[in-house]
Parts: structure tokens; C-alpha cells; sequence
């Protein structure tokens, strides 16, 4: 399984990779919204973590364009971020039709179990 990370902060960046490497996920890295839709122009992760708080275009933002997107609405879209209020977990689903929402600072357990969650719910395993 493929997953793409969107992250600006390459700490965080480099810890959910090598998460998501030890579980035995292939990883792509992007470190902008903007760099996230031009990498979907040429690769089809079968999920995306994106971090919400970003220079130029935030994490809501590039999902609404992803799941706008007939070739790309599809791959379920896990938020990963600091902004863990309802109201921010009710926009990452209902404005962003985001599929799942972790809150920073990232817990091993809790992010693998969400992406499983999350992959299963959808039927891909």
C-alpha cells in the first residue's frame, strides 16, 4: 500500500515516514499543498495524511480540490494535525469531505489505527 504525506514541518514529515515505513506502507513525501496536487498528476497513493496548517493553501483547502477531482476523489484523506476542536474536526469531514482526523502530537498507535479504520471502512484492504 502507497500512502502519501503532506506535511510543511520536516520533523513531522520524517516521523509519520518512517511510522508508516515500519508498518510497512511504500511512502511518497510532499512538503506543500501545492506540490501534493502536482505529485497526484503521476502517482495514486491509496491514502493521503495531510496536516491542515500550511503556507499559501491550508490542508482543507487542498482536500476540497482533491475530492473535486474525478481521478482523485476517491483516495480517503486522514487529517493530521494540531487543530483538534469539534469545529475543526467537522470541517475536516464536512467541508474538506475529509476521511479521518488525528490530533498532533502523533501517536504510533493512534494514527495506524485510524489508517486501518479508515481503509477498511472504504472497502480497500
Amino acid at each position: 500500500m502507497k500512502a502519501l504525506i503532506v506535511d510543511d514541518e520536516e520533523d513531522v514529515l520524517y516521523s509519520e515516514k518512517i511510522i508508516l515505513k515500519k508498518a510497512g506502507y511504500e511512502v511518497i513525501t510532499a512538503k506543500s499543498g501545492k506540490e501534493a496536487i502536482e505529485k497526484l498528476k503521476s502517482v495514486r497513493p491509496d491514502f493521503i495524511l495531510m496536516d491542515v496548517m500550511m503556507p499559501e493553501m491550508d490542508g482543507w483547502e487542498v482536500t476540497k480540490i482533491i475530492k473535486e477531482d474525478e481521478k482523485t476523489k476517491d483516495i480517503p484523506v486522514i487529517f493530521v494535525t494540531v487543530k483538534g476542536t469539534d469545529d475543526d474536526q467537522t470541517r475536516s469531514f464536512i467541508y474538506s469531505h475529509g476521511n479521518g482526523h488525528v490530533v498532533k502530537p502523533i501517536n504510533k498507535t493512534q494514527l495506524l489505527e485510524t489508517i486501518k479504520w479508515v481503509l477498511d471502512k472504504g472497502g480497500i484492504k
